[in-house]
């Protein structure tokens, strides 16, 4: 009677090197399903904070208000909280300063939202390299198991006395897992790595154009601040 063979038995039955390379893409697609499922978490978290930021921003309220409020109770995953009271904090601090102009002001205040800014593009691009990475190693990763069970399959031909296809089947067949199991990590990162990349281009474009409007404001804010001091200077 043939010979049964199942995907459980001829993974057992692998060559040590095919093993280790199934081994290695299993864990390497369990940290990227970990990193998938963490990032998406994250930029749902970040685009809602986003949005109540905004709507508290643009409602009227005081900016000296507002600072304090975000200070008591920040919320970490609001970025264009963070780029605000990085701006707004630089602010007051030049405003306090004697002899500092408007300009110095706004351009102080700008320069704290840009350090913030690249803070926050850290944070967005956060773990994105590893699933890039997984993407475009996982397949040559299993290509190699491929190769290697594929060549034993050949040496077990040339040392048989008898070519038949139970010889070669069972060494091609862990080699093509290889590859099924190498697109398999493979596959959901690049999706994810495609997917989150574009949220991350477009969570910070609405941090950089909220650091533009609010570098406006500022603006307005400081040549108002410098004059009324020089009118109380003058009286």
């Amino acid at each position: 009677m043939a010979e049964q063979y199942s995907i459980v038995g001829i993974l057992l039955e692998a060559s040590f090197v095919v093993q280790f390379v199934m081994i290695a893409l299993v864990l390497i697609s369990i940290a990227s399903w970990a990193v998938i499922l963490g990032r998406k978490g994250f930029y749902t978290r970040a685009r809602k904070a986003t949005k109540d930021f905004e709507e508290r921003f643009w409602s009227g309220i005081d900016l000296a208000r507002l600072y304090v409020q975000t200070n008591n109770e920040p919320n970490v995953n609001s970025g264009q909280e963070n780029v605000f009271r990085a701006g707004f904090k630089e602010f007051n601090r030049l405003c306090q300063t004697k002899g500092t102009d408007a300009d110095s002001i706004v351009e102080g205040a700008s320069r704290a939202m840009r350090v913030a800014l690249m803070r926050e593009r850290d944070k967005l691009e956060l773990h994105l390299s590893f699933l890039a990475t997984v993407g475009s190693t996982s397949p040559y990763l299993g290509l190699f198991g491929t190769v290697w069970g594929i060549m034993t399959a050949f040496l077990a031909l040339a040392n048989a006395q008898q070519a038949t296809l139970t010889v070669v089947a069972p060494s091609i067949a862990e080699a093509l897992i290889a590859t099924a199991i190498g697109l398999v990590a493979a596959i959901p990162a690049v999706v994810a790595y495609n997917r989150y990349a574009t949220h991350a281009d477009s969570l910070l474009g609405a941090y950089d154009a909220f650091s533009d409007e609010f570098s406006s404001i500022l603006q307005r804010q400081a040549y108002v601040f410098i004059e009324n001091h020089r009118v109380k200077k003058e009286a």
